[in-house]
């Protein structure tokens, strides 16, 4: 495991190295926040016991959240909230297949007693995002970080809406071609 920082509190678990041009969203934004994680890959089916090693010892390592990616069958993120207390954040990974449904229906349909929080296909942000509100109940730099976001946003769609009464939808439109 590659810690990109030494008091890691997010682990982020690839179920394959093909997995990380989508994931390196999740690090790129918790690079920005200055949040701590740790980021390997841990197949549930290859590597079956570096996926337990990782999950069975990811809390007393300090991390408090998981976000586990994983296409096709998609069993990593659920053995990895099978193996540990802490919330596990399932991203679906895009398969050639079945187009990640695949991989979104195997993360989202865990057994009672055995929740994963799932996103959507391939949206690796949202987990980091969704893992960062969860990390800010308690810690209020993060949640600070959150509120700042999420201030960004609303000025940024309510700036595109009032250049839309005023262009029109044509003029609009042209300047998004």
């Amino acid at each position: 495991m590659r810690t990109v920082r030494s008091t890691a509190i997010v682990g982020i678990v690839l179920g394959s190295d093909s997995d990380l041009p989508i994931m390196k969203s999740a690090a790129e934004l918790l690079d920005e926040w200055n949040v701590p994680y740790e980021l390997t890959v841990a197949s549930a089916h290859r590597t079956p016991h570096r996926a337990i090693q990782y999950a069975a010892t990811a809390k007393q390592r300090g991390l408090q959240i998981l976000i586990a990616a994983a296409g096709g069958a998609a069993h990593l993120p659920g053995v990895m909230a099978a193996l540990t207390p802490l919330p596990v954040i399932g991203v679906p990974i895009k398969t050639s297949k079945l187009d990640g449904l695949d991989s979104l229906l195997s993360i989202a349909q865990m057994p009672d007693g055995i929740p994963v929080a799932t996103v959507a296909i391939n949206s690796a942000k949202n987990a980091a995002l969704l893992a960062c509100r969860i990390l800010g109940i308690f810690q209020p730099r993060i949640a600070s970080k959150m509120e700042k976001y999420r201030a960004h946003l609303k000025k940024s769609v309510e700036s595109k809406a009032k250049r839309l009464d005023l262009e029109g939808y044509k003029k609009y439109l042209k300047r998004l071609s």
